[in-house]
């Protein structure tokens, strides 16, 4: 039901998988250390409006409470052919975990400086999952280095190109 996975972003990468959401500047504002995929407790119009693609990962983040993982600010707009029964859109809605990986969890938030931050919502086999990671905030000069580094990297690999096809 819920595994860890050993390099961060993989969980949602298999073949099977819709990706209904993905959070694009977690990994601009955090460090991942460590990712898990987790089920996610639904009503049914959350569901159906799911499968429509209507959500938003955007201020989203969990918190471990009594022994239990919630996800908070996540927002699934409600479901347009709903009638009285539709939820509301910025409810929180428990994660499903197994106790010792709550527990690491617990432990690892309590000694670090670490979050739990979402990364992805995405359905597997039907059922709707999140891949959720531990992470660590950057500072400011942290977030530069990266940009730096990816230009550099961008600019090595337009070099590259350019000599493969003899154009220098």
């Amino acid at each position: 039901m819920a595994t860890t996975s050993k390099k961060p972003g993989k969980a949602a990468d298999k073949t099977n998988n819709q990706v209904v959401a993905t959070n694009r500047k977690a990994r601009h504002n955090y460090s991942i250390l460590e990712t898990f995929e987790a089920g996610v407790v639904l009503v049914g119009t959350e569901v159906k409006s799911l499968r429509e693609g209507q959500a938003s990962l955007v201020d989203a983040f969990a918190t471990v409470d009594d022994g239990e993982v919630w996800l908070r600010n996540l927002h699934i707009a409600e479901y347009h052919h709903g009638t009285w029964t539709n939820h509301a859109p910025r409810r929180n809605r428990k994660l499903l975990l197994h106790r010792r990986q709550i527990d690491t969890l617990v432990g690892k938030i309590r000694d670090g400086n670490l979050t739990l931050v979402p990364l992805s919502l995405y359905f597997t086999d039907g059922k709707v999952k999140v891949e959720l990671a531990l992470a660590r905030g950057k500072e400011a000069r942290d977030k530069r280095q990266d940009l730096a580094k990816r230009d550099a990297q961008r600019e090595i690999s337009r070099e590259m190109g350019r000599r493969a096809k003899g154009m220098r």
